[in-house]
């Protein structure tokens, strides 16, 4: 189980910040130096299987919002690869929220985390003394006890490039090289970057939203699982979905939550082998 504490400071008030960087610091043995731009600084410290991280927040919150996540299965106190835990944390990394990471080790579940989790699913975050699962739950939670900075997606706009994950586990699952399934990741890769096109650079045009919060982890998740299992890359002609993707992947907000390769590779090992 892990902690991730974050403290609001004077520095930090101004929600026009969109991506605050900090310092990590584990006992023992791991430390890591602010990112260039930092605005705030977080703490890790080692005790037994807890992680305690501090960082400043704009939001003014009394007391850290608890998230349950997925552990690393290859590397101790680190985040698992589950997507959708990635879009709760970029959520409340780009609203400035406090929050308390606890880590999971799913190859055995404690009784702790199936008693507020029984199915026994991530992510599942505490608000108001009440659990609340699933991402998409979550997110619309978050954004209405706390709309600044508001992350909405209008509603005409929120569904731009669904289903390109989708697409994408066809197409990693596939055993036939003419099914169809590359193709049709093509198709849907191919529809979003028409849209970036005129729409761009993000689904809700110069600001981030929602959406790509939701989008980004599951397009780091295609490349990198792609790019192992299948030696495939998105192409060339998709140059605004190549942009699109960089860019997300470049924030402070995304560096700090996303998933070890190793650990995107491992996590869908399963599916591709199965």
């Amino acid at each position: 189980m892990s902690t991730a504490r974050i403290n609001p400071s004077a520095s930090a008030i101004s929600t026009t910040i969109k991506h605050l960087t900090g310092k990590l610091q584990f006992a023992r043995t791991h430390t890591f130096s602010p990112l260039k731009g930092s605005g705030r600084s977080r703490r890790n410290t080692l005790r037994g299987r807890t992680l305690t991280v501090s960082a400043s927040s704009a939001a003014a919150v009394s007391e850290p919002l608890e998230v349950c996540v997925k552990a690393s299965i290859t590397t101790p106190n680190k985040l698992g690869d589950c997507p959708f835990t990635q879009r709760v944390l970029l959520t409340l990394e780009e609203k400035h929220l406090p929050y308390d990471i606890k880590l999971v080790d799913f190859a055995k579940k404690p009784q702790w985390f199936l008693k507020v989790s029984p199915e026994g699913k991530v992510p599942v975050i505490k608000i108001d003394e009440k659990w609340i699962a699933d991402s998409d739950v979550i997110t619309q939670e978050l954004e209405e006890k706390f709309p600044d900075p508001p992350l909405g997606t209008p509603p005409e706009k929120a569904s731009v490039g669904s289903k390109i994950f989708s697409t994408f586990i066809g197409f990693l699952k596939s055993k036939d090289p003419n099914d169809g399934t590359e193709e049709a990741l093509l198709n849907e890769l191919t529809a979003f970057n028409d849209y970036l096109k005129e729409n761009g650079p993000f689904v809700n045009g110069k600001q981030i939203s929602a959406a790509d919060l939701s989008l980004g982890p599951k397009l780091y998740h295609l490349e990198i699982s792609l790019g192992h299992y299948k030696n495939w890359s998105v192409p060339d002609s998709l140059p605004y979905v190549k942009s699109y993707m960089k860019t997300i992947f470049s924030m402070d907000s995304f560096v700090k939550t996303r998933a070890l390769p190793e650990d995107v590779i491992e996590g869908w090992r399963p599916k591709v082998m199965g």
